[in-house]
């Protein structure tokens, strides 16, 4: 009898030293917006995306490699920075053979932590690429812990949500043991059409739209496969793989 590999569901980053990166694939989820970003950039053919956990770091290692510092905190354009962390920026005009040097809130330092704590294999996830997720996560056959970047280290809905659409979709081929998983499962399963609708109760939607007006990131983060490709991080920077 064959063995599944185990996934787990880390709901804050606060948890993630409860988890045994080590030995898994560890898919970092800022829905809102660092990996939808990520996928972005990328899709429109960025060469490369730098996570960088300051915005001095950004400014200095984008000017060595004449490429594009950008990044926010609490959810505005970073000081310091020109452009920020909306996927719509990263047009393919803009970002089409360029390396972005991105620093967030959440996001570039959960990617951190995971790197600090050794983790085997580190792909950044979203809506925008939750397929080309899914099939590598099948194919590899691997542990998994979905890391939920949350805000400031609590929880958050958003990250959990699309935790569970991952799980939705591949739980059959994991040993799935985790309370997390079950209620990222079952809280996807009830809102999963009708996201856009149910994305006004979200905290950081209100942080988002209300005080800066992005309801078009809000509806491209929630699009599913609208930039479909497979960040993994490599080297220091996040690239393509192909899945």
């Amino acid at each position: 009898m064959t063995v599944k590999p185990t996934l787990h569901t880390c709901l804050s980053p606060a948890l993630l030293h409860l988890y045994d990166v080590s030995s898994s694939i560890v898919i970092i989820i800022d829905v809102f917006r660092a990996t939808s970003t990520i996928a972005a950039a990328l899709y429109n053919g960025a060469k490369s995306v730098i996570p960088v956990d300051s915005v001095p770091k950004a400014i200095e290692i984008a000017k060595n490699i004449d490429g594009i510092a950008a990044g926010e905190r609490d959810g505005k354009v970073a000081d310091g920075l020109q452009y920020g962390n909306s996927p719509l920026v990263y047009s393919k005009d803009f970002i089409d053979g360029k390396t972005l040097v991105l620093t967030t809130t959440n996001g570039t330092r959960l990617l951190q932590m995971a790197l600090d704590k050794n983790a085997q294999t580190i792909i950044a996830g979203s809506f925008p690429n939750i397929s080309a997720v899914c099939d590598f996560l099948i194919n590899e056959k691997k542990n998994v812990v979905l890391g939920c970047a949350g805000w400031k280290d609590r929880f958050n809905l958003e990250d959990t949500l699309f935790a569970g659409a991952v799980i939705h979709r591949i739980k059959k081929y994991f040993q799935i043991h985790c309370d997390s998983s079950v209620m990222a499962d079952a809280l996807y399963t009830k809102h999963q059409k009708n996201l856009l609708a149910f994305a006004p109760q979200l905290t950081h939607y209100h942080r988002l739209v209300e005080r800066f007006g992005l309801i078009d990131d809000i509806k491209f983060c929630l699009d599913n496969d609208v930039a479909n490709v497979l960040p993994v991080y490599e080297d220091g920077k996040l690239i393509v793989r192909n899945t």
